[in-house]
């Protein structure tokens, strides 16, 4: 019974075009809409959940978790994998090249994207508002990643999906790191949502902006912490440092 369960929630899920970070309905409403029982339906939760298919959160609910696709990542991802294990600051390039590739898909997507991409594009927007850090930050990989297959362009959403997992790797960074900060989240928030509205209206030129924009700040931001990371380590550092001196004689 547990099979036909889960291919019921598969098919749910596709249907109702759920993305990385939505929440599936309430477990009685999903096991009336699916016309089991509440056991069976539990029990075909916790065996996606464990496939990797969806994220559950105790009294929280159950997630839709990002399903990667088979890109060619030896190739293309790897070697970039490889420098960023070595200089964490190859970070910063990977945000130089999301200027580069993501004003073109919102200034594309502004032109050709259709209403079901725009429905898409907003459902992800939405869905980056969640409280919980890891659901948000798929999310927040969904809304940029949609935004690139509403431009229509196959060779920008093909680098964008190649370059996914070091996408993936750095809006999570940057969530974990930003959005501790209330008026930071709150910029990030009206980056997003500008970049959205140019889209709808279709006005290229000011989504190409706000992508531009919204990308600037993360890069300041995220420059601005590390400086102030490596301020602080200095000044642990300093003669006469109380917890330095503790750590000494405690190690």
């Amino acid at each position: 019974m547990s099979a036909d369960v889960i291919t019921r929630i598969r098919a749910l899920i596709e249907e109702q075009q759920l993305e990385a970070g939505m929440k599936l309905p309430a477990e009685r409403q999903l096991a009336a809409q699916l016309g089991v029982s509440r056991n069976s339906l539990r029990e075909a939760l916790a065996k996606l959940v464990s496939e990797g298919v969806l994220l559950s959160r105790r009294g929280g609910g159950t997630f839709v978790r990002w399903q990667h696709e088979n890109w060619p990542e030896q190739t293309i991802v790897q070697p970039l994998k490889t420098l960023l294990a070595d200089d964490p600051d190859y970070g910063f390039d990977i945000l130089e090249a999301r200027h580069a590739i993501e004003a073109s898909t919102a200034w594309h997507a502004a032109l050709r994207a259709t209403d079901a991409e725009k429905e898409k594009i907003k459902l992800c927007f939405e869905a980056s508002l969640c409280a919980d850090p890891d659901l948000a930050s798929q999310a927040d990989v969904r809304f940029h990643l949609a935004i690139a297959e509403a431009s229509h362009n196959v060779v920008l959403l093909q680098t964008m999906r190649g370059f996914f997992d070091l996408l993936a790797s750095s809006v999570k960074q940057s969530r974990q790191r930003m959005y501790l900060v209330p008026p930071v989240f709150a910029n990030l928030t009206e980056q997003h949502q500008a970049v959205m509205d140019a889209i709808f209206a279709g006005n290229a030129d000011a989504a190409r902006q706000a992508m531009m924009t919204h990308l600037g700040f993360v890069h300041a931001t995220l420059k601005q912490f590390d400086d102030d990371q490596a301020r602080q380590a200095r000044i642990t550092r300093l003669p006469g440092d109380p917890l330095a001196h503790s750590r000494k004689n405690n190690p």
